[in-house]
C-alpha cells in the first residue's frame, strides 16, 4: 500500500490530535462530581478511562503508521 505524503502527515496531525484532546477530557472526568462515591471509583470513571485509554492507543497507532508512512514516501 503507497500512502502519500499528505495522508501520512494527516494520520499524524490525528496522533498528535488525540494526545491533545483526551488527557484533557480525562482531567475533567477524574474532577467531575460523578466520578468518585464516598472516595472509591465510580463505574461512570472506569467506563470513560476505558474510553480514553482505548482512544490514546489507537491514536498512538493511527500517528505511528503516519510516521512511518511519511518515512517511506521520501524513499
Amino acid at each position: 500500500m503507497v500512502i502519500t505524503r499528505r495522508w501520512a502527515a494527516f494520520l499524524i496531525l490525528v496522533g498528535v490530535w488525540t494526545w491533545v484532546i483526551w488527557p484533557r477530557f480525562g482531567v475533567a472526568i477524574y474532577n467531575d462530581d460523578r466520578s468518585f462515591s464516598g472516595g472509591t471509583p465510580t463505574s461512570f470513571l472506569w467506563v470513560h478511562a476505558l474510553l480514553i485509554a482505548a482512544s490514546l492507543i489507537l491514536g498512538s497507532a493511527v500517528g505511528v503508521l503516519g510516521v512511518r508512512a511519511w518515512r517511506a514516501a521520501g524513499r
